[in-house]
């Protein structure tokens, strides 16, 4: 190796302070290499750091290539205006490198050129030791010279095409919620190309994990529809390449600022979108909402937050946990997720009453005599998910059964925006009386140890609840809507019966036999056990005479559509993505929903109402049918 040597000559008088704090000497020196030669004295103190960093560099490459063995070519440094160095990204070799220290956390890394820190870069001493995508400050105190610090923050190395447009953060990684419904739905639209193809998945929790022990624990989760085999084994490599993990520990604040970090890396300089799901406890909600609020929103694109269920377990905590996020949130930003309003069963509500003209003019009170809302769950649904005395008010009947109802009974929205959609439901829901005690029939199913339920329930938690609600407007005065919502009971069934009046001065009345009440019309909509959509219409039974029937006609989804119904998270997740509201509560939403319960919770917290119980796997209370009775609705066996 051969260098050039050229003369500079400085100014009369001393040099100002290099950055190690030490004043040069007037007089000439010797500096080698063409790249640094320079022709002016304010310069020196640049030159001769350059100087020094460019031999400490070759060097260190020497070293590196004599233990290797490999050839390398040495590029010459450039001295720049503010001294800045090029750096390329070192590839990462292990997953336990792609966890943040908390260090990093605590360091303030400096970018002014001219402050009393000097940024240095540092090489690796081995494969396994990679590149700072930080800056190391280098201190110098008098006397003596500063010594180097490698950074702790760790380089992700992500292609110009890799580069994520979305990110999409599921806290509390680990969770069965997440290992079971949220990440194999992320994956089936990752699949279906309804996520970005460099979409960023990032998995927070409090579990000390690498990246690949996430992804084992993800995969073992992850399936391929019948309709999504082709090439499936090769987009599951691929969604799991892309996923990442944080261990956030019991410090949220430090956490994310952890996840924060680790998403700016991956991004890079995108203006990429986030998406926070926080898959969490209700007691660990508010804590991590606000270390998320402040530490992990990105600031060159959207960020949007998922929250579930339960929304409160009454007016007072719902209030607080809205006002809470509210603080920390836009309105627009916040999506309260109930996985129930995803089904098929949901969005077809709309589509067949607004789509379809010959339902438009009898969807009113002249031509419809009931309504009935069925959520009924089978043996082995444990009730431990119910954390307060309200049970299943809370869990279902608040968001699920309500929801359902406004969009049934609502009015038609200027356009399927999400936000005229909600304006339309808070409309409906205002119109709601506040549920009556003695409209309302609760129960608590008794169960013996044989059975595979929580026994430990509180003596008026209830698992069943029959309500009938009445709507105060002029659409649906008078029509009663009669809600049924259990578990442990005979069978799983979730269903809408729109039940129509008797057909007046009906002339076949005496040719259906002994019961009239069975010639009524009915549209029913079905999502458990098959989903179909059927329609109960009068026709004459084949043959001699004149005898009628009142078949269903039936609109059988697996007979129509050979394909694998979309999981309700999909659903729901590709709204979020999409920015579409319309199945998501909104606060005011959440408040007036409460408001119709509140006088049932409070005679609960009175002692003055108790659960009816009923046999475990059976048919409900025996109240229920009274309920049905004195409201003028026929019971439908389930």
């Amino acid at each position: 190796m051969s260098f050039s040597v050229s003369t500079f000559s400085a100014p009369t008088g001393a040099l100002p302070l290099c950055s190690h704090g030490r004043r040069i000497p007037n007089r000439s020196s010797h500096i080698m290499g063409n790249s640094l030669r320079s022709r002016r004295a304010s310069n020196f103190c640049q030159i001769f750091h350059g100087l020094k960093l460019w031999i400490s560099e070759t060097l260190s490459v020497l070293q590196h290539n004599g233990k290797s063995g490999s050839s390398q070519k040495l590029k010459t440094i450039k001295n720049h205006k503010e001294d800045e160095f090029e750096k390329k990204p070192f590839e990462e070799t292990s997953s336990h490198a792609r966890q943040v220290p908390e260090s990093v956390l605590e360091s303030k890394i400096s970018s002014d050129s001219n402050s009393e820190t000097t940024k240095a870069a540092t090489h690796s001493k081995g494969s396994e030791n990679l590149q700072s995508d930080a800056s190391v400050d280098v201190e110098n105190s008098s006397g003596s010279s500063g010594s180097l610090q490698q950074s702790p923050m760790l380089n992700y190395v992500v292609r110009d095409d890799q580069v994520p447009s979305l990110c999409i953060a599921v806290i509390g990684a680990t969770g069965e919620l997440a290992t079971r419904k949220i990440f194999p739905a992320l994956f089936a639209l990752y699949y279906s190309g309804f996520l970005p193809e460099n979409v960023g998945i990032f998995g927070y929790s409090r579990k000390n994990i690498t990246d690949e022990e996430l992804r084992s624990i993800i995969s073992a989760t992850l399936t391929c529809r019948i309709d999504h085999q082709q090439n499936c084994s090769d987009k599951m490599d691929t969604f799991l390449s892309r996923t990442f993990h944080v261990n956030g520990g019991y410090d949220n604040n430090k956490g994310m600022s952890k996840l924060n970090l680790l998403m700016e890396q991956i991004e890079r300089h995108s203006k990429a979108n986030r998406i926070f799901y926080l898959s969490v406890p209700q007691d660990a909600l508010l804590d991590v909402a606000c270390s998320l609020s402040s530490k992990a929103q990105t600031k060159k694109g959207w960020n949007r937050v998922i929250v579930e269920k339960p929304f409160g377990f009454d007016m007072m905590s719902s209030h607080f946990i809205t006002k809470s996020l509210l603080s920390q949130f836009e309105e627009k930003q916040i999506y309260r997720i109930d996985h129930l309003l995803g089904k098929n069963l949901i969005e077809n509500l709309t589509v067949l009453r607004f789509a379809n003209l010959v339902f438009q003019p009898l969807w009113s009170r002249t031509f419809i005599n009931s309504v009935q809302v069925i959520l009924s769950e089978e043996l082995g649904v444990q009730t431990k998910r119910f954390l307060d005395g309200g049970g299943i008010i809370g869990d279902i009947v608040h968001s699920h059964i309500l929801q359902t109802i406004a969009l049934l009974a609502m009015e038609p929205p200027i356009s399927l925006d999400g936000e005229a959609i909600r304006n339309e439901k808070v409309k409906l829901l205002r119109s709601i009386r506040p549920l009556e005690p003695s409209d309302v029939v609760l129960g608590q199913y008794k169960s013996s140890t044989n059975d595979k339920v929580d026994l430990s329930l509180d003596n008026l938690t209830p698992t069943y609840f029959a309500g009938a609600l009445y709507i105060d407007n002029a659409r649906w005065d008078g029509v009663p809507f009669l809600i049924k919502s259990g578990l442990g009971l005979i069978k799983h069934c979730v269903e809408i019966r729109i039940q129509f009046r008797q057909v007046p001065g009906n002339i076949y009345r005496e040719h259906f036999g002994y019961n009239n009440e069975s010639a009524t019309n009915e549209i029913i909509l079905r999502d458990l056990p098959e989903e179909a959509i059927l329609v109960r219409v009068n026709n004459k039974i084949p043959g001699l005479g004149l005898r009628l029937d009142s078949p269903e006609l039936n609109l059988l989804y697996k007979d129509k559509y050979n394909v694998d119904v979309p999981d309700s998270y999909e659903h729901l997740l590709l709204d979020v993505i999409d920015g579409d509201s319309h199945l998501f509560m909104r606060s005011d939403e959440l408040a007036i929903a409460w408001n119709i319960l509140t006088p049932i919770l409070n005679e609960i917290k009175k002692n003055n109402i108790k659960p009816e119980l009923y046999e475990f796997g059976g048919r409900g209370p025996i109240g229920a049918y009274y309920l049905w009775a004195k409201h003028g609705v026929r019971w439908v066996e389930e």
